[in-house]
């Protein structure tokens, strides 16, 4: 066996000195932004996400739209690296990865960023080690499946709303999310945006500015799903789209033109979950539920134990509320909120700021921001799994009334219908293999 040969102290300074020179020399062809100067953060310090679902909604998130509080959607955030985009129509997703991958060459030049993917598959994107968080904006019956999944392979979730479109699935979600200790934010961003007028509406409800509160006003009711027993005729699958995929646990069907995010709706279970979130924060109900529901002029209607009243519908000649909002009435006042007004009457209630020994809730001024913080810190975001399972019930036990017609006793602490099989089995529905959770 050959030794290796000594070196003499004249080389080994040489050879020292030259890769010190190179060394030094290196840095020079690194963007500045790429290190974590010109006001950016290096990559070892941004948040590495992927994108499942990058149509109107999820687009929005990533590049940038009117939900997204942010220019640039979170691929303009500079604490953010965006790895992967999912869809199962290609054009969406390579457009969508060219479009992020062209603004990293634009912000951070050659070196300083690692290439966006795309994905067919969301299983792939959950597959990558190198991704700490998803953002999920997939048709509805897919969203508690898919974060479950995310959880499970220990991603950090931010999911659109509805959180579920069952109680069982929200409630396995919730379960996964608590079980592999991961940070799950719902899409239900009134709690932070909005010149947080629906947080002080809420707190100004909980101080008793109105007196007790008796009832809520919601605008919108219960919400659910159904699988359609019948289907209009097949249409060739349009090439580029994973029919397979956009079914997912839902029952295969010929491919028959639709596929809208919403196909399987039932009632509200679009918008609903906005309003139940608020209807619950000011009911000081984020960890129960109502205890009664039943049906009024064909609207949801909900009873809490705390004797509040809320009626899935507007305020009698309300115009304020619609837009995501919520009409409070209490023993000494009325107060309403939704997206563009907080008014009360009297005017008062909501002109006098809030006093140090009211109640002050949780403050989060970006929904997004929030959720990235607690990526880093661990800390619980403001709609957070149990929030979002709890106010996604709500909508869907109202969804579950609308459905049998008739009035429906409900236990919020074993969230189970009381006494009543045909009301309990409609808690679950049946999911096409392999999407059990």
């Amino acid at each position: 066996m050959n030794a290796t040969p000594p070196v003499s102290r004249r080389d080994f300074l040489r050879r020292t000195s030259t890769a010190l020179a190179a060394a030094f020399a290196a840095p020079s062809i690194i963007p500045a932004s790429a290190l974590g100067r010109a006001g950016a953060m290096s990559p070892s310090e941004r948040i590495t996400m992927g994108f499942i679902g990058v149509g109107g909604q999820g687009g929005g998130h990533l590049l940038g739209g009117a939900w997204t509080y942010v220019a640039g959607g979170y691929a303009g955030r500079k604490d953010v690296q965006v790895l992967a985009v999912c869809d199962v129509w290609r054009d969406r997703r390579e457009n969508a990865c060219k479009k992020v991958n062209d603004h990293y060459t634009e912000v951070y030049g050659k070196g300083g960023y690692k290439s966006c993917e795309p994905y067919t598959d969301f299983r792939q994107v959950l597959e990558r080690s190198d991704i700490e968080a998803v953002l999920i904006a997939t048709p509805a019956h897919w969203h508690a499946t898919m974060a479950a999944m995310a959880a499970a392979a220990g991603k950090d979730v931010y999911c659109e709303k509805p959180t579920a479109v069952t109680v069982s699935e929200s409630q396995a979600m919730l379960a996964a999310v608590r079980r592999y200790g991961r940070v799950y934010q719902a899409g239900t961003q009134q709690r932070s945006e909005y010149d947080g007028k629906f947080r002080r509406a809420c707190e100004f409800v909980r101080s008793g500015r109105i007196g007790k509160l008796q009832a809520i006003y919601a605008y919108r009711d219960g919400g659910g799903i159904f699988w359609p027993k019948r289907f209009g005729p097949a249409k060739p699958v349009p090439e580029g789209l994973d029919w397979d995929l956009y079914l997912g646990p839902a029952p295969w069907i010929p491919y028959d033109g639709n596929t809208g995010s919403h196909r399987y709706d039932i009632g509200e279970l679009n918008w609903g979950q906005h309003h139940y979130d608020i209807v619950q924060w000011a009911a000081d109900a984020d960890a129960t539920g109502p205890v009664e529901l039943w049906m009024e002029e064909g609207r949801s209607c909900y009873k809490y134990a705390s004797g509040v009243v809320v009626y899935g519908k507007p305020y009698p000649g309300e115009p304020i509320g619609n837009d995501g909002g919520a009409c409070f009435v209490g023993t000494e006042g009325r107060l309403a909120v939704d997206r563009d007004a907080l008014v009360s009457d009297p005017p008062d209630i909501v002109r006098e700021p809030l006093r140090p020994n009211e109640v002050h809730l949780y403050r989060s001024t970006s929904h997004s921001g929030n959720f990235l913080e607690c990526v880093r810190t661990r800390k619980q975001p403001i709609c957070d799994a149990n929030v979002a399972h709890r106010s996604a019930s709500a909508l869907l036990l109202g969804g579950v009334a609308k459905q049998l017609k008739r009035r429906l006793k409900w236990d919020p602490q074993a969230e189970q219908f009381v006494k009543d099989d045909e009301a309990n089995r409609m808690l679950s529905i049946a999911k096409r293999p392999p999407w059990y959770i």
